[in-house]
């Protein structure tokens, strides 16, 4: 017996199968075959009930004509009931359970299981994206974490992704910068040359708060600034001399809080890569009759968009530089016709909703009227790291929370709960496996909320071996490795030839739950949302916890033997895949 590896797919197609039968396809049946409550079976279908009542007639007798039309080989693999009125309820077998079990032994026979739902298509996920000549902070956070986990998520699911950071390294806050430099360089130089030599990074920050405090309170300032601004954006040698080397600084910076959150991108093409593409794309605008002129600035008006017929998009400033709309419609073009692209996933704050419906509506009229295909655009959003006061999260002063210094925080953290626990290992174990479970701690914490919700950011729930945290999970992974250790046993070829099928409560329970996560992998790509897999996660956690505690894996008979070691490595695997595809990394010993 060979099942797929998408069991609730393959039901939903046996049911259209059967629907198609009865001629209710053409009618507009929809099988909607979902993992169903444990005590009514594995997956429930619900589709006759809305039929039923468009047809008016009985939903249970239809259901019934469903469940007798089935294909012999559903009713092999799964026991089909009736409840209520007209629900369809599947249940695996045991031997099913066994054989999916048997099939998916791995990694790369999971992903490849997983690869048909995105396969052949091409995604860009723009994420992070933090502005140069500033350090990151906890605000960049989420679109780093979750970008991240949706890359591997789709790349997973059998789609080629494209990594881009689409870095702020151009607009108005470098006129500020590079006049607040100058400035420096003029009335103190020697001071300048040390403070760029010891925290280049702080002191462009510095610069920078200068420059916008004093444009702020001159308008003479805020009129220099801005010409600084026009001089980077013609190709002025020494505006962009400074603005190379504050580029180039910030990119060494950011590179370290990439490493230790695991993340790599393909390219960093920031607001300057567009900066010679968004001359076509005002003339393109225009010609179509998309743009026009509008107290001096190029604008998009949408008369027939309920909140922006009184917002025009402006794309060019009425002083001639571009602007966010600029570099993002020309990004849109240079990657539809340079990638081919299927869909690009902007992850960026909800804050900017306003900007992202303008910038796609603006790009699906401007593509219709030049004949051209435009990529499925999705904006990604998410809400606020929240303090436990319910603000937004910052330092007793009112600072934004570096986030190099909050991912020190949960490695001092998350040692203090290692040497607690793991008083037998050496201080340099503790400390290689403190560095992994405060980073995974951070990034956990993050993806395993709504990424639409604010959440608030809690120390003690976040570290800590109770409840749905990455120590939690990390700990379950450890768990499992060390039962395979301690049998001098290798865990990735454990002998379970032979292997029975699942029988005791507990073994049944583990197998079910292990073969929804193909459930778990398709909901969480299909929408775009992390938190689906790391619930799934915790709960298969929960269900092994529960095996562990009543079935012994290390018992004499042979065959009983076999089949706990099969669902232990299973757990593993599943265990393993789900958290590196959220960005984690995992432990042999903990």
């Amino acid at each position: 017996m060979s099942l797929p590896f998408a069991l609730a797919s393959h039901l939903d197609l046996a049911l259209q199968t059967a629907a198609a039968a009865l001629g209710w396809v053409e009618r507009g049946f929809l099988p909607e075959v979902r993992v169903a409550d444990p005590a009514h079976g594995d997956f429930q279908a619900n589709g006759a009930l809305a039929f039923a009542k468009r047809e008016k007639q009985n939903p249970r007798a239809l259901a019934q004509q469903l469940v007798d039309r089935l294909d012999p080989s559903v009713r092999s693999t799964c026991e089909v009931t009736l409840a209520g009125p007209g629900f369809i309820n599947f249940r695996l077998k045991p031997a099913a359970l066994l054989a999916w079990l048997q099939d998916y032994d791995s990694e790369a026979h999971l992903q490849g299981g997983a690869a048909s739902a995105k396969a052949g298509q091409t995604w860009i996920v723009d994420y992070s994206s933090p502005n140069t000549a500033k350090q990151m902070h906890v605000g960049h956070l989420r679109s780093a974490v979750i970008g991240e986990a949706i890359c591997r998520l789709l790349a997973f699911s059998g789609a080629r992704v494209i990594r881009d950071n689409h870095i702020g390294d151009w607009g108005t806050q470098f006129g500020k910068l590079i006049w607040a430099y100058k400035q420096a360089q003029a009335t103190a130089p020697a001071a300048l040359a040390t403070a760029l030599a010891n925290e280049p990074l702080e002191e462009f920050e510095r610069l920078y708060k200068a420059g916008h405090h004093a444009a702020e309170a001159d308008p003479a300032v805020l009129d220099a600034a801005r010409s600084e601004l026009v001089k980077l954006q013609d190709g002025d040698a020494v505006n962009l001399d400074i603005w190379r080397h504050i580029n180039g600084v910030s990119l060494a910076a950011f590179q370290q809080i990439y490493d230790q959150l695991g993340i790599r991108f393909d390219f960093a093409h920031g607001e300057s890569f567009y900066n010679d593409k968004v001359a076509a794309v005002y003339r393109e605008l225009q010609q179509c009759g998309l743009a026009q002129e509008s107290e001096g600035a190029l604008v998009v008006f949408h008369p027939e968009h309920p909140r922006f017929a009184q917002q025009p998009f402006l794309i060019r400033k009425k002083d001639g530089a571009s602007n966010y709309a600029s570099t993002d419609l020309a990004t849109v073009l240079h990657r539809a016709e340079t990638y081919h692209i299927d869909g690009a996933a902007y992850v960026i704050d909800f804050r900017q909703s306003d900007h992202m419906d303008q910038l796609f509506l603006t790009a699906q009229k401007w593509f219709e009227r030049t004949g051209r295909k435009l990529p499925r655009l999705e904006h990604v959003d998410f809400g606020t790291v929240l303090g436990e006061d319910n603000k937004p999260l910052k330092t007793r002063s009112g600072e934004n929370i570096r986030l190099k210094d909050l991912l020190a925080e949960a490695e001092a953290r998350a040692l203090a709960l290692v040497a607690e626990k793991s008083r037998d290992l050496t201080p340099e174990e503790q400390t290689g496996i403190a560095r992994i479970v405060g980073v995974a701690s951070v990034q956990y914490a993050d993806l395993s909320q709504n990424r639409s919700s604010d959440y608030v950011f809690t120390w003690d729930k976040m570290i800590s071996l109770d409840g749905n945290t990455a120590a939690y999970l990390l700990y379950a992974v450890a768990r499992i490795r060390s039962i395979f250790r301690k049998a001098g046993l290798d865990p990735a070829r454990p002998p379970v030839a032979g292997a029975s099928a699942p029988e005791t409560p507990q073994e049944l329970a583990l197998a079910r739950r292990l073969v929804q996560f193909s459930d778990a992998i398709l909901l969480a790509t299909s929408q775009l949302r992390p938190h689906f897999l790391c619930l799934y996660l915790y709960e298969l956690a929960g269900a092994y916890s529960a095996f562990y505690a009543v079935d012994r894996v290390m018992v004499d008979a042979a065959e009983v033997r076999a089949r706990r070691l099969l669902l232990c490595h299973r757990t593993l695997i599943v265990l393993e895949t789900g958290l590196h595809l959220l960005g984690l990394r995992t432990l042999e010993r903990m």
